[in-house]
């Protein structure tokens, strides 16, 4: 079992940027896919990026391909997503999340474990 707490939302202008951090405490971060998913006002959950275990192959869905990337750091058990060019569409809370699962999936079925969000907010 994995415990996961996002961090690193707030305020902040369109075109600006936020780095965002998922801590993971518990069984080895390493042995997790890992993915970053989203709900903004009045919308669903949504995948946004995954990362394998090595962190070497990364998945992006494409409202946010060549703004956002995802990476992790196996040695301090921590998912960070940086968040370029940022929109006011991207306002949501994020949501890290883990898989035993070997494959990157952007179904939120497929994960097991989630932090309880941080809220993100782009104002125009």
């Amino acid at each position: 079992q994995v415990q996961l707490e996002e961090s690193g939302g707030g305020l902040v202008q369109a075109g600006g940027s936020l780095r965002l951090s998922c801590a993971a405490s518990g069984r080895t971060f390493s042995s997790y896919v890992m993915g970053w998913f989203r709900q903004g006002p009045g919308k669903e959950r949504e995948f946004a990026a995954g990362i394998s275990r090595s962190g070497i192959s990364a998945y992006y869905t494409d409202p946010v391909k060549g703004r956002f990337t995802i990476s992790r750091d196996n040695a301090k058990n921590t998912l960070y997503l940086q968040m370029n060019a940022l929109k006011p569409e991207d306002t949501a809370v994020y949501y890290c999340a883990a898989t035993t699962s070997r494959r990157l999936d952007p179904g939120e079925a497929a994960y097991d474990y989630w932090g309880h969000g941080t809220q993100v907010t782009v104002s125009s």
